[in-house]
């Protein structure tokens, strides 16, 4: 996709974002008869919520980007078959979840096979080290996509945390699919999924009328692994890992303190640094407009990053973003001073 091509990626966009909003208005009576996420020890939320405007968000990016596919024709939009089937699957999966809890073997094991259903059937061509065995660098990415694709769950427990995470990096991803840095069909599903969450804002918007729900989190956790899968086949890989830094960071630190605890870290629990700085006397506005400013920082090292003349200046970009994702974690996990 190149800067002429820009437009078609803005079609997408707003398309998403106004049939996302028209459907959120359409399913919420539903939700708040059916779908009710009740406070518990481990909410944010303080209210009965409804859930599962994640149907909305899904059925949005999908329906833009598959219009915009058929109606261009355009062999380079074309997204793989495969990538609609697992993000359709996996959010059965997330409803199902959302309805009556699924234990955690089956629902790992049913995840799992949403993200090898992308991974195995995607072209033997695409590497990301050549040097390393074919089998290995799979079953890598496998377990990779399937913990990305929970640690953006475990990391929507917020009002507009996922909002203030997937806009900028996927509005970063339209940016370098425009400079032919992102393969045109990922910029495309970047653009549905960055206006169908625009679409979704207002009405997660704090205090939230609506969450997203597992329906949501889960595929929008696989879309957005595979937009950033594409980054890294095409020789990207520090901005793949420079746009969800934080993201990357907060949940697996989180987890690797649960582990060393001895917790149940497979269980729901409010100990991720967002978490955390709600507990400590952040505002909710002021924990996601930090998260929201250092996404911005981090989509610019991101850019960044693809005309950096040396690996090691890349690389010291991914060192410069890392040291700004951590300060704000260790900010968070701080009471505020007065």
């Amino acid at each position: 996709m190149t800067l002429f091509e820009l437009p078609t990626s803005l079609v997408a966009l707003v398309a998403a974002a106004l049939l996302s909003a028209a459907i959120i208005l359409a399913i919420r009576p539903l939700l708040l008869r059916f779908a009710l996420a009740r406070p518990n020890a481990r909410s944010s939320h303080r209210v009965p919520t409804p859930q599962g405007a994640g149907i909305a968000v899904i059925a949005a990016a999908l329906l833009a980007a598959f219009a915009i596919m058929i109606c261009t024709g355009a062999a380079e939009l074309q997204i793989p078959a495969a990538v609609f089937a697992a993000v359709l699957f996996i959010a059965i999966v997330g409803l199902a979840d959302d309805i009556k809890s699924i234990e955690v073997a089956p629902r790992l094991l049913l995840q799992g096979a949403a993200v090898a259903a992308i991974i195995l059937t995607a072209s033997a061509d695409l590497r990301i080290v050549p040097a390393c065995p074919f089998w290995i660098e799979r079953a890598v990415l496998l377990l990779a996509g399937l913990w990305f694709v929970n640690l953006v769950n475990f990391m929507d427990g917020l009002d507009w945390m996922t909002v203030a995470e997937i806009v900028p990096v996927t509005a970063a991803m339209m940016m370098l699919g425009a400079l032919g840095e992102l393969p045109a069909a990922a910029t495309l599903v970047a653009a549905a999924l960055c206006g169908a969450m625009l679409g979704f804002a207002p009405f997660n918007r704090p205090v939230a009328k609506v969450f997203l729900g597992d329906v949501g989190s889960l595929p929008i956790g696989l879309l957005l692994g595979w937009c950033l899968l594409q980054l890294a086949w095409h020789q990207q890989f520090v901005a793949a890992l420079l746009l969800p830094l934080y993201y990357l960071l907060d949940a697996t630190v989180t987890l690797l303190r649960r582990i060393r605890r001895g917790e149940p870290f497979w269980a729901a629990h409010r100990s991720h640094f967002y978490q955390r700085a709600t507990d400590n006397g952040f505002t909710v506005w002021r924990v996601i407009g930090e998260v929201f400013a250092l996404n911005i920082a981090l989509a610019a090292l991101a850019i960044g990053s693809i005309s950096a003349p040396s690996v090691a200046i890349k690389i010291g970009l991914l060192v410069i973003g890392g040291i700004a994702a951590s300060a704000v974690m260790v900010r968070f996990s701080r009471p505020r001073s007065p």
